[in-house]
């Protein structure tokens, strides 16, 4: 059961509260809800930096590692009117994505082609909010080892890196509600990586709708259950940014045409 969820202020309040961290790393942002030094809500970790360091998620020791040769600079955008299934398995469960070019044709493009690489195959959730968002997609120092879980580096450094750079910031397109599938990022334009965000609740919606930057690509079809499950494993908690404490990975994620 996810805890109750908090007021819109709260989470607006707490955002500002944890964030102002992440705009001082040297990486791409942390694993709390974050502000920019401007103050900008920013409630999703970063995807990546402005110019983030490089992600080799096929050199990486793991049980998940990508299978193809992934992007390493932005790929195209998915065309218009196209749609996508991808799904996602994890211990918990089954969760399966309508990705949608017309709500967001970069973030869509992107996501995709580094599913269908295989680049977030063994990569952890590795931040939980209750009743807001659950977020993961960090291929560079999310991936778990052959033991199934993160090493100590990697534990102490998730959330701060991506696929080795930023795409194109577009208008956000649809609704934040339960369900969501957004894409994380810093206060910088064009910010944007790998890193990706499930939203748990339509409460949620005021604080996401605050900054209104995080581009929108589609929604959870299937295992909204197994999103839940996920947001109710243990986490660190508000005052240090609701990081996973026994993080989820995804196993597989597979691509198809609907």
């Amino acid at each position: 059961m996810i805890r109750s969820i908090p007021s819109a202020r709260r989470l607006v309040a707490s955002a500002i509260l944890v964030g102002l961290v992440a705009a001082c790393s040297s990486g791409a942002g942390s694993p709390t809800p974050n502000a920019s030094a401007t103050g900008a809500i920013v409630p999703p970790a970063s995807a990546a930096a402005a110019t983030p360091a490089a992600a080799t998620p096929a050199a990486a020791a793991s049980t998940g590692t990508a299978s193809g040769a992934c992007p390493t600079s932005p790929p195209p955008p998915l065309a218009a009117g196209e749609t996508r299934t991808v799904t996602i398995t994890t211990p918990k469960g089954t969760i399966v994505l309508k990705i949608e070019a017309d709500l967001g044709p970069n973030a869509a493009g992107n996501f995709v082609e580094l599913a269908a690489c295989g680049f977030y195959n063994g990569v952890v959730f590795h931040r939980l909010v209750p009743g807001f968002v659950i977020q993961g997609g960090d291929g560079e120092f999310g991936r778990v080892g052959a033991d199934g879980k993160l090493s100590a580096d990697d534990q102490a450094r998730v959330g701060t890196g991506g696929p080795g750079y930023g795409f194109k910031d577009q208008p956000v397109q649809g609704a934040y509600k339960r369900g969501t599938l957004a894409m994380a990022r810093t206060s910088a334009p064009d910010s944007q990586g790998s890193q990706f965000f499930i939203v748990l609740d339509d409460a949620a919606a005021q604080a996401l709708d605050s900054v209104r930057t995080y581009a929108i690509f589609g929604e959870v079809t299937s295992g909204l259950d197994v999103v839940d499950a996920i947001a109710a494993m243990p986490n660190s908690g508000q005052q240090t940014g609701n990081a996973a404490l026994e993080p989820v990975p995804m196993t597989s994620v597979t691509v198809s045409n609907p």
